[in-house]
């Protein structure tokens, strides 16, 4: 069962798509899947039905200003505590208390940045696509972008950079598909997004985490180093041992959950 619901939250509607099993029960494990920088929940549109055959509750949400949710009321967000601390919020309207999540990008920052907090422990934990500390953008730069992120050629950009960030063993005509469906973005959104993925940091609350962790990461994503996301894992098991994996995904980008196929298997 599909459904689709709006969250009043903080003053502002939120869209969250609930996916149900047909054989759920009070039992039944939810998995909370987060979206990259500027896109949507469309992003799992075909994950999110494989994990509900797989026995799942699967909670898709747009987060404040992307996709049908509305704009968060005091603008673009620029830090990513915010949206986490928006996250609870929908998850404690929804009566879920101790989800898996899993997340890539700043889906993926989010993943880590929820796992990190005692108080609300998780059942589990994919960070897909994120580092620890800071992500690597020009956050001056950004910044300077928001001044002028309307010209015309800013779908071409988000059209070739997704391009750009997709792996090579990805059928072209897939990856076409991708760029196509992520130029729907709003470039001011997009922009504080990442103007948040840059400024995120957990390096110093790893060890406060409250749950198994899988980090992947995409060997020809240009927006990470690998080694990076693999000490994510290395420093987790160091202090808890066997409590982290790593696993690195060849000839895949930036997007794991679009560029792989049947992806709900491997999660």
């Amino acid at each position: 069962m599909i459904e689709a619901r709006y969250l009043n939250i903080d003053g502002a509607l939120g869209f969250v798509e609930i996916l149900t099993p047909d054989t759920s029960t009070d039992g039944t494990p939810t998995v909370l899947c987060l979206h990259t920088a500027g896109q949507s929940g469309v992003q799992w549109r075909h994950v999110a039905s494989a994990l509900s055959r797989r026995g799942y509750r699967v909670i898709v949400p747009d987060l404040p200003g992307h996709g049908r949710s509305e704009p968060a009321v005091g603008g673009p967000v620029t830090d990513l505590v915010v949206y986490a601390n928006w996250l609870w919020k929908v998850l404690d309207l929804l009566g879920v208390e101790r989800p898996y999540v899993i997340g890539c990008s700043i889906g993926g920052k989010l993943t880590l940045e929820l796992a990190t907090r005692p108080e609300r422990p998780l059942a589990g934990a994919i960070a897909m696509a994120a580092e620890a500390g800071p992500g690597r953008v020009n956050v001056g730069g950004l910044r300077r972008e928001l001044e002028d992120v309307a010209g015309p050629s800013r779908g071409d950009r988000t059209y070739l950079g997704t391009l750009a960030s997709v792996g090579h063993s990805v059928p072209a005509e897939a990856a076409q598909l991708i760029a196509t469906m992520h130029k729907r973005e709003d470039p001011e959104i997009s922009s504080s997004d990442l103007i948040a993925w840059g400024t995120h940091d957990v390096r110093n609350r790893l060890a406060r985490i409250t749950c198994p962790l899988h980090v992947v990461a995409g060997e020809q994503d240009p927006w990470i180093q690998t080694g990076a996301v693999e000490k994510v894992a290395a420093l987790l098991n160091s202090a808890r041992p066997d409590y982290a994996r790593y696993t690195m995904l060849d000839g895949i980008g930036h997007y794991p959950m679009e560029e792989v196929d049947d992806f709900a298997s491997l999660a």
